[in-house]
C-alpha cells in the first residue's frame, strides 16, 4: 500500500521536474557505488579535445556527497522546479525544456571563464530566481528568522551560502542567468519597441507539448513556496 501511494505521488510530479530530480538522485547514488566525481565534472579540455561530451550534462546532475548540502539543494530543486512547471509553465512543457537548455547553455558558456566544476547548484538558483520574479507578492519565511518578499529569496540563499563558508560565485552565476532569462522572456517583449528574442523551437513543441490535460492532475499551488520552515510563504492579501 505504501509503495502504491509513493508510486502515485511520484507519477504526479510533472515530467521535466521528475526527470531532472530523479537524474540528480541517481547520479549521486551512482557516485556512491559505481563512478567517481572525476568522471562527471565540467572540464572544457576533456569535453572539446577528448570528446567527453557527457560532462556537459553530468556536471548539472551531481550535488556532492549525501549530507546537509545535498538535501538542501535537492529540496529547493524539487520544490521550485515543480512549482514553475505547475505554475507559469503549466501546459508549456516545451517552453520549460527550452528554459533548461537556454540556462544550461549560458552557464556552460560562463563556466569557461570561472573555475566551477559542477553547475547544478547554480542551475537551482536560476530556477528559484525565475520563480521569485514571477511571484513578487509572495511573503517568505526563512527558518522562522527572516520575513521578506519572494524576489529577495535568491539573495537570502546567497547570504546563507556565505554563512556556510561556500563560494557565492555559484549563486551569482545562477542569479545572473536567471535574470537574463527573465528579462528576455518577461520584461523586454513588453517594452516599447521590444521583441520576443527567445522562441521555443518547433521541434521541442512537437516532442513535448500535448493538447490534452490529465483530468486527475493535481498541481501544487505555486503560491505555497517551499513547504518547509525555510521556504514557506503566503501571497499578500491572501
Amino acid at each position: 500500500m505504501a509503495y502504491q501511494s509513493l508510486r502515485l505521488e511520484y507519477l504526479q510530479i510533472p515530467p521535466v521536474s521528475r526527470a531532472y530530480t530523479t537524474a540528480c538522485v541517481l547520479t549521486t547514488a551512482a557516485v556512491l557505488e559505481l563512478i567517481t566525481p572525476f568522471q562527471l565534472y565540467f572540464n572544457p579540455e576533456l569535453i572539446f579535445k577528448h570528446f567527453q561530451i557527457w560532462r556537459l550534462i553530468t556536471n548539472f546532475l551531481f550535488f556532492g556527497p549525501v549530507g546537509f548540502n545535498f538535501l538542501f539543494n535537492m529540496i529547493f530543486l524539487y520544490r521550485y522546479c515543480r512549482m514553475l512547471e505547475e505554475g507559469s509553465f503549466r501546459g508549456r512543457t516545451a517552453d520549460f525544456v527550452f528554459m533548461f537548455l537556454f540556462g544550461g547553455f549560458l552557464m556552460t558558456l560562463f563556466g569557461l571563464f570561472v573555475s566551477l566544476v559542477f553547475l547544478g547548484q547554480a542551475f537551482t538558483i536560476m530556477l528559484v530566481y525565475v520563480w521569485s520574479r514571477r511571484n513578487p507578492y509572495v511573503r517568505m519565511n526563512f527558518f522562522g528568522l527572516l520575513n521578506f518578499q519572494a524576489p529577495f529569496l535568491p539573495w537570502v540563499l546567497m547570504g546563507f551560502s556565505l554563512l556556510l563558508g561556500n563560494s557565492i560565485i555559484v549563486d551569482l552565476l545562477g542569479i545572473a542567468v536567471g535574470h537574463i532569462y527573465f528579462f528576455l522572456e518577461d520584461v523586454f517583449p513588453s517594452q516599447p519597441g521590444g521583441i520576443r528574442i527567445l522562441k521555443t523551437p518547433s521541434i521541442l513543441r512537437t516532442i513535448f507539448d500535448t493538447p490534452d490535460e490529465d483530468p486527475n492532475y493535481n498541481p501544487l499551488p505555486e503560491e505555497r513556496p517551499g513547504g518547509f520552515a525555510w521556504g514557506e510563504g503566503q501571497r499578500l492579501g491572501g
